[in-house]
């Protein structure tokens, strides 16, 4: 069997656990090895067939994976629902206070409101700022 048929198996077998246990680093050996088979294709040597997968996998690893692992580590851009209220400015409508709570408007929508320390008070008219989303209720400060 001719050696760039023995690199295909190779990159086949490594391909399986890139499927299996989503590990992106099987993947990149699997495209060294595909590189060490078109090298036997083209008539490499065996020496110079190894040197291409290592060459093709290493630099798949160090360049790929430091891009991969730095967009993983970012959060989403955009917050929604209501992650996208906190910290936002809202206008008391009607008397906040920690006991029964009130009512604001909290960007364009009217929301029940209770104020985040007991003995605190914001009457109508008033700007507070939200710092949390209980249930339905806004807690304020």
């Amino acid at each position: 069997m001719d050696p760039w048929v023995w690199w295909l198996i190779a990159a086949v077998g490594l391909g399986i656990p890139l499927v299996v246990t989503a590990m992106p680093e099987f993947g990149m050996l699997a495209v060294g090895a595909a590189a060490g088979a078109v090298t036997a294709g083209l008539g490499g040597g065996t020496v110079a067939q190894f040197l291409v997968f290592a060459a093709v996998s290493v630099a798949l690893v160090a360049v790929v994976r430091p891009l991969a692992n730095r967009s993983r580590g970012q959060g989403p851009q955009h917050l929604s629902g209501i992650d996208a209220l906190r910290g936002k400015s809202a206008t008391v409508l009607e008397r906040v206070d920690g006991g029964d709570g009130g009512r604001i408007k909290l960007a364009g929508e009217i929301w029940s409101a209770r104020a985040l320390d007991g003995d605190r008070v914001y009457e109508p008219g008033q700007q507070v700022d939200v710092v949390e989303i209980d249930g339905a209720t806004a807690v304020v400060i």
